[in-house]
């Protein structure tokens, strides 16, 4: 009987090895579907995102490069040529170029990122579960007008042919909450 219980938990312990083992892997260079995407009032004036995963022990690194078009006549603030803000506001996508390394144990860390008043600390998260990728990133910027925190929170979702990912994103800020989907292909 102690033989059968045995071999029973080796199963089983066998088994979830070989599911965290089949875990699926996000990597690759995706670039966006703007078609396909939900991009909301920031999207207009992306020409393109580049999002480069790499999956490997554990960690999960995501670095974007976000192309934008000139800003329409009289619009002001804009940047001729386009081009990211580097480390941006967003983490990468709607707010410029970044990289980012996650955990994928579900445990939070914090990393330092160049912002336009200099570092700021901003905490990671993610998990995997299956197909899917839950990750989140925040931070509390200081102001004179006291500190906000920022936070985005992003689920992933690779197709079956593993050709296509979903990333639905959502921005809680001190001026609302901004939800956009973003349609990626291999």
């Amino acid at each position: 009987m102690t033989r059968i219980i045995v071999l029973a938990m080796l199963v089983f312990a066998a088994f979830g090895a070989a599911s965290a083992q089949n875990a699926t892997d996000f990597s690759g260079t995706w670039t966006l579907d703007k078609e396909k995407s939900e991009l909301g009032r920031m999207g207009g004036s992306i020409e393109s995102i580049t999002m480069t995963v790499a999956q490997k022990d554990g960690k999960l690194s995501v670095e974007t490069k976000t192309k934008r078009g000139a800003p329409p006549e009289g619009a002001g603030g804009g940047r001729p040529g386009g081009g990211g803000r580097p480390g941006g506001m967003g983490g990468g996508f709607v707010g410029g170029d970044a990289s980012f390394t996650y955990t994928l144990d579900g445990k939070e860390t914090t990393i330092q990122q160049e912002g336009p008043m200099g570092a700021m600390p901003v905490k990671l998260k993610a998990k995997q579960d299956g197909s899917k990728l839950n990750l989140s990133q925040s931070r509390t910027i200081s102001g004179p007008m006291g500190d906000n925190t920022m936070t985005t929170t992003e689920e992933w979702n690779l197709s079956a042919d593993g050709k296509t990912l979903t990333v639905k994103r959502e921005n809680q800020t001190p001026r609302g909450a901004m939800t956009t989907t973003y349609v990626f292909t291999k």
